[in-house]
């Protein structure tokens, strides 16, 4: 079996640095699960690596897609697995790195996406729910629908999601079944590859002191900025791009819908809320490794170690 490691935990809780030395030390090289990272000119909303501070470690998944394309988990896991498939041919070992879990999980345990058999169909439904996505209320609508349909999805997702929201409504619509209950399902097949799978944890209170304070510097580097050239570009609001933490919440400050103050606040209080829902999601996958930082000193250089050892440990 292929080896295969991932690195993942909560927005702010720290895997950048640990990730370059794992990858250094390791020979690997990484792999963005951020589904956000995938889209260029946007930077500081996302808290992009620097190419300056890669230290020449290879990334794969950023800045691929220009902020106007789609991407999905679909798309994810047939790039990844492409990527991957060039890292074993130069003996390299591939390093998935990101908060994104539902794409870890597609490409860890190799999820089966079906095609519906009337593609007609689903296009002429999904373009119904876009259709109400536009219209006003029409968000609230779509997800007043998920939570009658998916009410255990629907708790995983900001309603502003509408792509997602989208997605659930046209899985259930397509077969009858929940997306929750498909997820559940396809957590239980067996991985093809022999993996370790970290998830990087910290104590409540620091984790929401790390998000506040990555969230007051993205201000002072110009995140404003950032989504108003965005707009400006002509990128639409419900484009897949835009949904992202801090970009919608900017959005609506533009817009004049919310003072500047108010969409700081609503920013953080959202980041908070998307953290518990990661940690939740990474709580219910059967066979990962918690690394609490704390027991650690929050020295990154010592879970590395403690990282490297357990791996070692196994694959030596």
């Amino acid at each position: 079996m292929k080896k295969l490691i991932v690195l993942t935990g909560p927005t702010a809780v720290g895997k950048t640095k640990i990730s370059i030395e794992l990858a250094k030390r390791l020979g690997g090289e990484i792999i963005s699960a951020d589904s956000m990272q995938v889209y260029r000119d946007m930077n500081i909303g996302t808290d992009k690596i620097k190419p300056e501070n890669m230290q020449g470690v290879p990334h794969h998944m950023i800045d691929i897609l220009d902020p106007s394309e789609d991407f999905n988990v679909f798309e994810f896991k047939r790039r990844v697995k492409d990527i991957m498939e060039d890292i074993y041919s130069r003996g390299k070992l591939p390093i998935l790195v990101g908060g994104t879990g539902f794409y870890i999980q597609s490409v860890l345990y190799d999820i089966d996406f079906e095609e519906p058999e009337d593609q007609s169909e689903t296009d002429e439904y999904r373009a119904s729910l876009e259709a109400l996505s536009k219209e006003d209320g029409g968000i609230d609508k779509l997800y007043e629908m998920l939570k009658e349909a998916d009410p255990e999805y629907a708790m995983e997702l900001h309603k502003n999601n509408v792509k997602r929201v989208i997605r659930a409504l046209t899985f259930n619509h397509d077969t009858g079944e929940k997306l929750s209950d498909h997820n559940k399902e396809q957590r239980q097949n067996e991985s093809p590859y022999d993996f370790f799978y970290f998830v990087l944890t910290d104590d409540r209170e620091v984790l929401y002191e790390r998000i506040e304070k990555r969230i007051d510097m993205m201000i002072e580097e110009g995140l404003e900025a950032e989504v108003r050239e965005l707009s400006k570009r002509g990128i639409s609001p419900v484009a897949t791009s835009m949904q992202a933490l801090g970009y919608r919440e900017m959005l609506s400050y533009i817009n004049g819908e919310l003072t500047l103050e108010e969409a700081i606040e609503l920013l953080k209080k959202n980041t908070r809320h998307f953290a518990k829902r990661q940690l939740t999601w990474f709580r219910r996958e059967k066979t990962v490794t918690w690394i609490d930082k704390k027991e650690f000193d929050r020295d990154d250089s010592k879970v590395a170690d403690a990282i490297i050892k357990m791996v070692n440990d196994r694959w030596s």
